[in-house]
């Protein structure tokens, strides 16, 4: 099993110039921007995916250190390492056994712990849904799962903000709809472009999976007050006929 250290300098062998400039522009890191700072080593997803396939079972302790690096594909190595070690726990056969239970909570306490490090939409889109998302669904030992993600939509940090909304994804997929309700309420007025595709998105999400009568229902209700943006997400897999009449 690999060590946090030999990940990183693997990783940053594979740095390439060219790749690394087009990431940088396409993840907004200029001045000003949401993604202000955030440094690149050039590595396309798959090649990351790649790296954690022979890392997945890096002890967790190693993983902050990953999380902490400089470098956002090795934070993206980090977060994938959590998601593989949390989905091996989540099996259909572990789903209520005590150890697996315990592992899980811990994952999810690292990750909350850890939540700024994934400080780009890339980073908790690939993340929450398949830890967060996925924990509120099964047992659990860390207490009241409503109030935790509620801390997370209400701190004042975008991306613990879209963690809250993104993870919603996975309870829509397995037919909950009121993760996503909630949430998008929450998050209705946020002034960021980036939560006002998230909402759009994840109700969007719940409506092909839940129900398209309990989106309509949101939308008659919140439509007239909600950012373009949101709306145009959400009625997204709607018929061009039905889309007009919402938008207008």
């Amino acid at each position: 099993m690999p060590t946090a250290k030999e990940i990183i300098g693997y990783m940053e062998s594979l740095c390439d110039e060219e790749q690394r400039q087009v990431l940088m522009r396409f993840f907004k890191t200029g001045p000003g921007e949401y993604g202000e700072g955030d440094e690149f080593l050039g590595l396309k997803v798959p090649q990351t995916r790649e790296v954690v396939k022979a890392a997945k079972d890096t002890p967790l302790s190693e993983v902050p250190e990953l999380l902490m690096s400089r470098w956002h594909e090795v934070r993206l190595c980090g977060l994938l390492i959590m998601v593989s070690q949390f989905e091996k726990q989540a099996t259909k056969r572990l789903q209520d056994d005590a150890e697996a239970i315990r592992k899980r909570d811990e994952i999810v306490e690292m990750y909350l712990k850890y939540a700024e490090q994934a400080n780009n939409w890339d980073l908790v889109d690939l993340s929450a849904p398949k830890i967060l998302g996925h924990w509120l669904l099964l047992p659990s030992h860390l207490g009241d799962k409503i109030a935790i993600l509620d801390s997370l939509a209400a701190s004042s940090c975008l991306w613990r903000q879209r963690m809250s909304m993104v993870c919603t994804w996975k309870t829509s997929q397995q037919g909950d709809p009121s993760w996503c309700l909630r949430y998008a309420e929450k998050h209705l007025h946020h002034p960021h472009d980036l939560m006002h595709k998230a909402v759009g998105w994840m109700l969007r999400e719940m409506g092909k999976r839940c129900s398209m009568d309990l989106l309509r229902e949101f939308l008659r209700q919140h439509a007239h007050e909600m950012p373009r943006t949101t709306l145009r997400y959400a009625i997204e897999k709607m018929t061009e006929k039905e889309r007009k009449e919402w938008m207008n």
